[in-house]
């Protein structure tokens, strides 16, 4: 018999989904919702999960981003976008940010009723993005104040207050540059082609002209006009009429064709082998003449040559203690207490049943009938029965986990503000002290950047003209909460740094994971156990803004692969709200921030388990070798 659902978000998701595809004008359309990133992948649309709570800000994140994502699927045609499409990176993120704009502000105007709930929307990225926190010009993205800018003259609605206050950083530059292009927006905005070229004059307004590329327009001209005169050439007989004769010869003779090409493709390795011997003689110096050229410089990543940092200078590893008075650390620990007060009994019960589940790995095992060791008196009878038979001596056996090492890799970027790094910062304490008791050395590391949208190291990048494709752009920050050598009872204010206002920023997870990784290798002990933990993909909109999309993305996955590959660390991951199994092969997600620590316990206790198909079921490894 099939169970009845009695899942109380169902209704509304089913409401939603079918008000979507009425909205995008697609009834083919498929939405499903999911723990990943929202958008629109072919003809499905991913929109955020809505749990069996149906928390207000749940419903109205669901609302507004189906929103967002059905208007953009009816107001926009993939071709003619792709027309106009500028060539540089930072011309096409304003090209993408005033088009998602435009399809909204179109929505506004025939379907009012979403423009409050893409309100809800902006206002919820915009906050998570921290733009409600930015002062200078320097660290909003143009772009992403550029689409904002066009929503709001387009709709003549206020923006949502962090959005706005991006958008007013850059606006008074903007409307100086391109005020006159501007005035032409009401006239634009229903016509797709139009609005295209509409936003290739404001890109060039603005000092991104270089970056445009060939105008599609002057393009077709130039095609009509080639075309027009090849039509005339083909018109004009062959006086020579050598082409028709090589024609017939050819299929009048194939072998013979063949033949000659065989002598072609012969004459033309020879004349490449000459070659080949030419440049070696060339390139060959008598000992003493010419100077060796420098070797070039390592590569800053292992896990992928190419991968680029414009200036780390500025990047810093630091020591929790160093970032706070001792005082202030005191304080943000107190605060993190307070604030996890409800779950102090819950913390006790599963520090104490991860304890009883590794110290269960401890008890002791012995191997027998040695020559040496300890006398078995279990086997004495036998003696007693036969004189002859030998003495049965026994060994202790080693625990097998005892020489390991776990770090934590925890993730301090904006999006886990608020409960989040709360839930983080409280698990890591449990663990620290648990695995202190079981003689499992324990290592807590925390990955940030210094400031919001690059930095530094975006300044340097500005005053050197913009150079294309220069790679990451920011300037990290490393923080080492506690070494594996430190002694718990020291460190303990230091997880409170956590709660410090602005401390979280972007995150860079490949290089994070590769520093985390690089400590463990140089470690002494024979097992080395990471485990990350994430509430999604790397995000740096500095970097992101001048390079490929999936550039952070690519590197992580690169280092995941370096790391497994290495096997000399175990890795596993846990995500929170978002699927992480992406990139790591042992993973877990989560979907509620309290679930962190009862993950967190089942995968350190079943990491140490020493049967691997018991250890297979808690990790998800489908293979057990």
């Amino acid at each position: 018999m099939n169970k009845p659902n009695d899942n109380p978000a169902d209704p509304f998701k089913k409401a939603l989904a079918e008000a979507t595809k009425v909205m995008a004008n697609d009834a083919e359309l498929t939405v499903n919702y999911s723990v990943d990133p929202s958008g629109m992948s072919g003809d499905t649309m991913r929109l955020p999960q809505v749990s069996r709570r149906m928390s207000r800000e749940e419903v109205l994140m669901a609302r507004g981003t189906a929103d967002a994502l059905a208007l953009r699927h009816k107001y926009h045609d993939e071709g003619v976008h792709g027309r106009y499409v500028p060539k540089g990176e930072m011309a096409r993120e304003l090209y993408d940010a005033m088009e998602s704009a435009r399809c909204e502000a179109m929505g506004a105007r025939d379907m009012p009723g979403t423009a409050s709930n893409i309100d809800v929307k902006i206002q919820h990225e915009a906050l998570r993005r921290g733009y409600d926190q930015i002062t200078a010009a320097s660290e909003a993205p143009l772009a992403v104040s550029a689409g904002y800018l066009i929503r709001h003259l387009a709709t003549g609605r206020p923006l949502p207050a962090a959005a706005d206050n991006v958008m007013e950083l850059w606006r008074g530059f903007i409307e100086s540059q391109a005020g006159e292009t501007l005035e032409n927006l009401d006239e634009t905005v229903s016509d797709q082609a139009a609005f295209a070229k509409f936003a290739r004059r404001v890109i060039s307004d603005l000092g991104y002209g270089d970056q445009l590329g060939d105008d599609p327009d002057d393009f077709d001209d130039e095609m009509n006009d080639d075309s027009e005169e090849s039509a005339e050439q083909e018109e004009q007989p062959d006086s020579s009429g050598q082409d028709d004769s090589e024609e017939e010869e050819a299929e009048a003779s194939p072998e013979q064709a063949q033949e000659q090409q065989q002598d072609e493709s012969q004459a033309q390795v020879s004349m490449d082998d000459m070659a080949d011997e030419e440049v070696t003689d060339e390139t060959e110096m008598p000992d003493g003449e010419a100077p060796l050229e420098p070797p070039a410089p390592p590569p800053v990543s292992d896990a992928d040559p190419d991968y680029r940092i414009f200036l780390d200078a500025n990047d810093e590893e630091i020591a929790a203690e160093d970032l706070a008075e001792p005082q202030e650390l005191e304080r943000l620990r107190a605060y993190l207490d307070q604030q996890l007060e409800p779950l102090k009994g819950a913390v006790s019960r599963l520090a104490n049943k991860l304890q009883r589940r590794l110290q269960a790995q401890q008890n002791r095992s012995w191997e027998f009938d040695k020559e040496e060791g300890v006398l078995d008196a279990g086997r004495l009878a036998r003696v007693v029965a036969n004189p002859t038979t030998p003495l049965s001596f026994k060994v202790e056996k080693d625990t097998e986990f005892r020489d390991t090492v776990v770090t934590l890799l925890l993730d301090n970027s904006g999006s886990m503000r608020g409960r989040p790094i709360s839930i983080a910062a409280i698990c890591a304490d449990v663990l620290a002290r648990t695995l202190e008791r079981c003689n499992v050395k324990v290592e807590i590391l925390g990955f940030t950047t210094r400031a919001w949208k690059g930095g530094l190291a975006r300044e340097a990048w500005l005053n050197e003209g913009r150079p294309q494709l220069p790679g990451r752009l920011n300037d990290l920050r490393h923080i080492v909460y506690k070494s594996a050598d430190a002694p718990w009872r020291r460190v303990r204010p230091n997880l409170g740094l956590m709660m410090k206002e602005g401390l979280l920023k972007e995150n860079i997870d490949g290089e994070a994971l590769e520093w985390a990784h690089r400590r463990m290798v140089g470690r002494p002990e024979a097992r080395k156990i990471l485990m990350v933990i994430s509430d999604g993909a790397p995000v740096d909109d500095s970097t992101l803004s001048v390079n490929p999309a999936n550039y952070l993305e690519k590197h992580l996955r690169d280092v995941i692969a370096m790391v497994e590959r290495r096997r000399q660390v175990e890795l596993l991951a846990i995500g929170i709200g978002h699927d992480v199994t992406r990139y790591y092969d042992r993973a877990v997600t989560i979907t509620d921030v309290e679930q962190l620590a009862g993950a967190m316990t089942e995968q350190l206790a079943a990491l140490f388990d020493s049967d691997p198909r018991a250890r297979a079921r808690v990790m998800g490894i489908r293979r057990v070798s």
